[in-house]
């Protein structure tokens, strides 16, 4: 075998990996562009956008403030006698009723802030 055997066989064997990198380039390029034909087509099917006009403006009197107030807890009622429990609509919404005392509850002084902190707690 000639010396130029051996070169037409190096270079062949390094066209190969080349080839199947292009190939394969060429193939996640294609998957790309499939990919973005379907989302347009997905995005034609959505609703359109809303206007300018037609976004939410706020009310004349401005935005509307948040409004914190303190509610009393409400008590759990007795189950009649001869039931095991309450049914779930022989309940009602907890904490309906305004509470008296519109003061915010603050931590005392020397309390532990927490369970488990490892303060004296309330003395």
């Amino acid at each position: 075998m000639s010396n130029a055997t051996f070169e037409l066989a190096a270079t062949s064997s390094d066209v190969l990996p080349v080839i199947a990198a292009f190939v394969g380039g060429l193939f996640v390029a294609g998957l790309l562009v499939w990919a973005v034909q379907l989302g347009m087509k997905v995005m034609d099917q959505e609703l359109p956008h809303p206007r300018p006009e037609e976004q939410p403006r706020l009310p004349e009197a401005g935005p509307v403030r948040e409004m914190r107030e303190m509610r009393e807890p409400d008590e759990v009622p007795v189950p009649v006698e001869g039931r095991e429990r309450l049914t779930p609509y022989e309940l009602h919404a907890s904490g309906t009723r305004r509470g008296k005392d519109q003061g915010r509850k603050r931590w005392l002084p020397g309390s532990s802030g927490s369970f488990g902190s490892g303060g004296i707690g309330h003395v």
